[in-house]
């Protein structure tokens, strides 16, 4: 029988939430057997991101060392290894029949002895990804986004479930849930600093990416995985692979996600064939349970006002918040503002924390939460493509799927460009 891809993440979800009530609690037993506590990083995806979250990683913690790595493409761990060997000297540990390439890279790698793993690929592949390392009972540092439809997201959530049941940690790359300032300003918030939150603002403006073009070698298939942030299938779209982290700081801060959103988008200034089918500006009014509205905004376009940042308007002060320029203050009855240097890096303090949570036995489980982000992220696409109000059940069990039939190099279509108005939701 064959089976696409498609078909293994529905089978897979049902199999998950099975395993998730028949498999009891395996975190030390699992993760450290004969009682030693070394961890052993299995890095799948090595781009810049990935490469960068594995020195973090082993940078996290004594007897941390990396062990495996995978991705499809060879060249591009060939083009990482000197980087990683000097990186991180000793604790560089991968033999040469640790090394996999292809799209089943990933299985091989989670057939090593690996036991903490970092997931850096594409976002359109974590779901299936997420479901193949908790299955197998590893833990897991997960890029965000998590996925890029409602389809992903089910799986996500079924196996936030089946982590917590294994007693598998995973924690994601929504960095700023670790950085100081972000920690120290929801503690003044939640003890009332601003009062009671009524409105919220966030952003992620800034100009253009880096682009691959496109050789006369390179199949649609390796050009869109070599171009990705460029196609919904592998991205999710700009909103949704960077505006992600914002969109999650509401969450967080609010205490809830989304219910409802309304907004605008559009293709400007990115029209080339190099951009492949995503836009390059949303604006969205995202509508929470208590009544509360957030305007988001996010672009790529060059010549533009940057802004990356989050706001809370609260009935006894203003929040403002940056983890990229490091500016936090809270204006108002409760006047406070952090100094630069207290802040921290929140790249290694992600994994610190996921180690020692892993080694105390109570692992952080963050997907249900990256997951809850991801989806308002994509919610607010949805509205974006089609001009149309979506709610949080809508695009939640939508009937798209962005992942293609059949993963392997030949010919992937590119889709058209969205139409407010004339796209369907689905």
């Amino acid at each position: 029988m064959t089976v696409s891809r498609r078909d293994a993440l529905k089978l897979g979800a049902a199999a998950g939430a099975v395993a998730a009530l028949a498999t009891p609690s395996l975190a030390h037993p699992a993760v450290f057997p004969g009682g030693s506590d070394e961890l052993r990083v299995g890095l799948i995806g090595c781009g810049g991101r990935g490469v960068g979250a594995a020195e973090n990683a082993c940078n996290a913690g004594p007897n941390i060392k990396l062990v495996a790595i995978a991705d499809v493409f060879q060249d591009r761990i060939d083009q990482r290894l000197a980087h990683l060997k000097r990186g991180l000297g000793d604790k560089f540990a991968v033999a040469g029949d640790h090394i996999f390439s292809g799209f089943d890279a990933y299985e091989k790698l989670l057939k090593t002895d690996c036991n903490y793993v970092i997931l850096a690929t594409p976002p359109g592949f974590r779901p299936m990804h997420l479901q193949a390392c908790i299955q197998a009972g590893k833990n897991v540092f997960t890029e965000k986004p998590v996925a890029v439809d409602g389809a992903g997201i089910r799986l996500c959530l079924d196996l936030a479930k089946e982590a917590k049941a294994r007693g598998l940690g995973v924690v994601a790359g929504t960095q700023r849930r670790h950085q100081t300032g972000y920690l120290r300003a929801l503690e003044r918030i939640r003890a009332g600093a601003i009062g009671d939150i009524v409105a919220a603002r966030c952003y992620w403006n800034q100009g253009h990416l880096w682009h691959v073009d496109r050789t006369e070698k390179m199949t649609d298939m390796e050009w869109q995985l070599r171009n990705w942030l460029y196609f919904v299938w592998l991205s999710g779209d700009h909103i949704v692979e960077q505006h992600v982290h914002n969109i999650d700081v509401v969450n967080w801060f609010v205490g809830a996600h989304p219910s409802r959103a309304v907004a605008l988008g559009g293709r400007q200034t990115r029209v080339e064939p190099h951009y492949g089918h995503i836009f390059d500006h949303f604006a969205v009014d995202f509508e929470y349970p208590s009544g509360m509205h957030c305007m988001s905004m996010c672009r790529q376009i060059n010549g533009t006002e940057g802004n990356v940042s989050e706001v809370l308007v609260g009935t006894k002060g203003t929040a403002r918040l940056s983890g990229v320029s490091r500016q936090y203050a809270i204006k108002g009855e409760s006047e406070w503002t952090l100094p630069r240097r207290e802040d921290n890096d929140p790249y290694l303090e992600e994994h610190v924390d996921l180690v020692k949570s892993i080694r105390s036995g109570q692992p952080l489980n963050e997907l249900q939460a990256v997951a809850e982000a991801t989806l308002s992220a994509i919610m607010g696409r949805m509205a974006a493509y089609t001009g149309k109000a979506v709610t949080w059940e809508q695009a939640l069990n939508s009937k798209e799927n962005w992942m293609p039939d059949k993963l392997a190099f030949g010919s992937v279509p590119v889709p058209p460009v969205a139409m407010p108005g004339k796209t369907e939701l689905i």
